[in-house]
């Protein structure tokens, strides 16, 4: 029976898939072989040993130290496109409040409460100051066309609003999803020209950091609404505030909280309520309990975040799943092992992602422990599993 340990409030959902009689899943479980987790933090947590898999419900993972994780060979997933319903449609509707100025308008009008009979007639006096601007026929320049950003630049297309997409790394399947009037650029710079919105759905890595920044607000057209529902750290701050000083931002709209932003004239905070929504936590949570369940029992990896994806068929018998360094010679020792050892592989996958490799052998005859701890022996395998039938 394999152990899976809770970190956070995690849906019912994945009691449909993770079974009680092939799992123990709970908070206090001690020893587990994957942790299902959301917000908790885990840099300082002691990983037990038996530890195989983390899985993220939910997109960001800046949580789980992922470094650490692959020279333990954990496999740490996330689940892209659990919660991107949830998010497009937050930024849809942020788009359209902060172009009414909805946000303002609402504030305004709790300050008429007390006026008894009059609040009517100062409603509609007072209305004209919140007066905005319709989305159709207007330009939104969508930064990353993942699943969120395609479905916003979709949406906004359906709105019947001019969109133009930037994504250097815009896979086929996504490309497929986007509606054909959505345009491609060549740059961010060639997608924010003139554009009226500009929205941002890319993940936070060393490379984004501050992607938004003030040479790319310079490009903006004056008076744009710039909205970032990812991560608070793609958008440099203090560019914002300059920015929004100057008129080169009318609006500034965020879903993360920060001090240093809080109550600056022309910024909407929200706090952090793109995934917040029941859907959400569901389809997150069955995403994360599927991958796990899929890993621990046939080894296949989907929406690994520090090792390559590897679907796997069932095999009637024995599979050894060896992850390792990317390095020269090491499939050959792996192999030799098991030549030396009399045991005839069948069938063997080999997978890489930068430093990172996923070795899958399928054996004709079974493993024995003499030759998973010569596996283990070599320098740069991280770990091994015996999938024994």
């Amino acid at each position: 029976m394999f152990k899976i340990q809770t970190l956070n409030a995690i849906s019912d959902v994945i009691f449909n898939r993770l079974t009680s009689d092939k799992y123990a899943v709970g908070k206090e479980t001690a020893d587990a072989d994957a942790i299902l987790v959301r917000s908790a933090a885990m840099h300082d947590m002691a990983l037990p040993e038996s530890l195989c898999a983390i899985a993220r419900a939910g997109a960001g993972y800046n949580n789980i130290p992922v470094d650490a994780c692959t020279q333990k060979g954990v496999v740490v997933y996330n689940t892209p496109g659990g919660n991107a319903n949830a998010v497009a449609e937050l930024a849809m509707g942020c788009m359209i409040a902060a172009s009414r100025n909805m946000f303002e308008a609402q504030k305004w009008a709790l300050t008429l409460k007390g006026e008894g009979d009059k609040v009517p007639a100062l409603a509609e006096k007072g209305k004209g100051q919140f007066v905005g601007g319709e989305l159709r026929g207007k330009k939104c320049a969508v930064i990353g066309l993942g699943a969120v950003g395609g479905k916003v630049a979709n949406g906004a297309y359906n709105m019947k609003m001019s969109v133009v997409g930037y994504d250097p790394f815009l896979s086929v399947e996504f490309a497929w999803a986007l509606s054909r009037g959505v345009k491609k650029a060549s740059t961010m710079a060639e997608a924010v020209d003139g554009a009226d919105f500009v929205t941002v759905h890319v993940p936070l890595t060393p490379d984004t950091r501050g992607y938004i920044n003030a040479q790319l607000m310079e490009k903006m057209k004056d008076g744009v609404i710039l909205l970032n529902l990812s991560r608070a750290e793609l958008v440099d701050a203090e560019a914002v505030k300059a920015a929004l000083d100057s008129g080169k931002i009318k609006k500034y709209v965020t879903d993360f909280a920060t001090d240093e932003l809080l109550g600056y004239p022309g910024v909407i905070t929200l706090p952090h309520l793109g995934a917040s929504t029941p859907e959400s936590e569901d389809n997150c949570a069955a995403m994360a309990a599927d991958q796990v369940a899929d890993y621990l029992e046939t080894g296949s990896i989907r929406n690994s975040v520090n090792f390559p994806a590897c679907e796997l068929a069932a095999w009637p018998g024995d599979r050894v799943c060896i992850l390792h360094r990317n390095a020269p010679n090491l499939i050959a020792q792996i192999t030799g092992i098991f030549g030396n050892a009399g045991i005839n592989i069948e069938h063997m996958v080999n997978k890489s992602r930068k430093d990172a490799a996923y070795t899958v052998l399928d054996l004709s005859s079974p493993a024995n422990e003499t030759a998973l701890a010569a596996l283990r022996a070599i320098d740069g395998v991280y770990r091994v599993r015996w999938l024994a039938q």
